[in-house]
């Protein structure tokens, strides 16, 4: 079984505007609401592969009943611990010539709640995997995701997608892929990258620092993944970007789908990469059928092993 571990969802609300005007009241042209939440995305995307997973996390108060409802109308399984204080909503503002972001707060999670989360971790057998992503609520110790690796038994294939000094403590943990992009592993190093080679030195230095895989995400320059003694180079296939919101998360999703169907690693890195494609060529998270139409554009070249 795949499980996800979203611990800061949120539900995310696009409002779209000709422009803002600081001080007036301003008119919105177009709004719409999603659950937000980078594990969340990964476990719809796996969903439409026709691939079961569990949600696990913190919800509450009326934003969390929209997520939970969102998540059984989609037919995924879900055991979001239930707290006092509501999920967050993050507002995403479009204008004619901006996009701004405002983070909504964290809710507190008490140490029961906490405790409660753990319980559900119980369910995890040796085999099964498990998605690490995004943001750590502000009440919880940034070590959250290295107690989640302690406690689970030792033959689990972790995946961590988060940056900064969260992604820094859960690499000693010794953990299966992380995956970065490259803004993100350029903050990680505090470094500038202009080459492949300058990149790919970097995902090393990852892999010596606890991880076995390294998949690093470049946008419309394809990607990269660095494995035990191959370097392997993904391209981007032919489309229009409409938006990459979520594009991360499914290149996540494909690299799971190909691993869950027992494919070797450069096989599961195609699906990652028509997945995350694909997505960013969607209005919304990618179905299978047209992940499965841009597999055929691509390619992968092997640099090194």
């Amino acid at each position: 079984m795949i499980y996800t571990v979203t611990l800061n969802p949120a539900v995310d609300y696009y409002i779209g505007l000709d422009n803002f005007q600081e001080e007036r009241l301003n008119q919105v042209k177009t709004a719409y609401t999603l659950p937000g939440g980078k594990g969340i995305n990964v476990s719809k995307v796996l969903k439409n592969f026709s691939v079961e997973s569990v949600c696990l996390g913190f919800v509450g108060g009326f934003t969390g009943e929209y997520i939970k409802k969102d998540l059984i109308t989609n037919g995924i399984k879900e055991k979001f611990v239930e707290i006092k204080e509501p999920t967050r909503i993050n507002i995403k503002m479009k204008t004619e010539n901006s996009e701004t972001e405002v983070a909504g707060k964290s809710p507190d999670i008490s140490k029961i709640e906490f405790d409660r989360f753990f319980e559900n971790l119980k369910d995890i057998k040796e085999g099964d995997m498990i998605v690490l992503s995004g943001s750590v609520p502000k009440s919880l110790n940034e070590d959250i995701y290295i107690q989640i690796i302690k406690f689970l038994p030792k033959d689990i294939k972790v995946i961590v997608d988060t940056r900064g000094e969260t992604l820094r403590k859960v690499l000693k943990e010794g953990i299966f892929l992380v995956k970065p992009n490259k803004d993100e592993i350029q903050e990680f190093f505090g470094e500038i990258y202009e080459t492949d080679e300058e990149i790919i030195r970097a995902g090393q230095k990852l892999r010596d620092m606890g991880s076995e895989n390294v998949l690093i995400s470049l946008g419309k320059d394809g990607s990269i993944l660095i494995t035990k003694d191959k370097v392997y180079r993904g391209n981007v296939p032919k489309g229009q970007l409409i938006s990459s919101v979520g594009a991360g998360d499914s290149m996540v999703a494909g690299f799971l789908y190909g691993l869950e169907k027992n494919e070797p690693i450069e096989t599961a890195y195609k699906y990652g990469i028509a997945s995350g494609s694909s997505t960013a060529f969607s209005e919304g998270l990618t179905t299978y059928e047209n992940m499965k139409n841009l597999l055929s554009q691509i390619k992968i070249k092997k640099c090194r092993g």
